[in-house]
């Protein structure tokens, strides 16, 4: 297992229907996450929108920091994030493609020295890499693991 660095917790509580009030730590301020229509109302972004922003910012700010080592000072950085929602063979809808696109505005003159940037810089986004290689997610549900691991048979 990794050394561990750094953890945090947020807590997310049902506001009503499909939305989703998101308290983050560090005193930010909350988010409300909403699913589109037909299950919600779209009163806020949906996790999968979430997820395209997070990988999104995590990008444009690894190219940014990388750039900055290269003595690079780039333009505001432009970031689009197009995300393709497909079916899998049970017919659940799943994240299929996500394609980024990141303009950093460079300046002519800095083009060569950003050059070494493109092979590095995605590797140093923990967001991407992570959602790439996979993460480990383990679920407990109150009140249901309990029963769910009691009712299971034997071995």
């Amino acid at each position: 297992m990794a050394d561990v660095v750094n953890q945090f917790t947020i807590t997310i509580d049902q506001v009503r229907d499909y939305e989703f009030r998101v308290q983050f730590d560090k005193g930010h301020p909350p988010v409300l996450l909403d699913e589109p229509p037909p299950l919600g109302r779209d009163a806020g972004p949906s996790a999968s929108r979430m997820l395209a922003a997070a990988i999104g910012n995590c990008l444009s700010a690894s190219l940014l920091f990388c750039a900055r080592k290269a003595h690079v000072n780039p333009g505001p950085i432009h970031t689009d994030v197009k995300v393709t929602i497909t079916r899998g063979e049970n017919k659940r809808l799943r994240v299929g493609a996500i394609e980024v696109t990141i303009d950093p505005h460079l300046a002519e003159a800095d083009v060569e020295r950003a050059r070494r940037c493109r092979d590095l810089f995605e590797d140093f986004c923990t967001v991407t890499e992570s959602v790439r290689h996979g993460i480990d997610v383990r679920v407990s549900v109150a009140g249901l693991d309990s029963v769910l691991s009691e009712a299971a048979p034997a071995q």
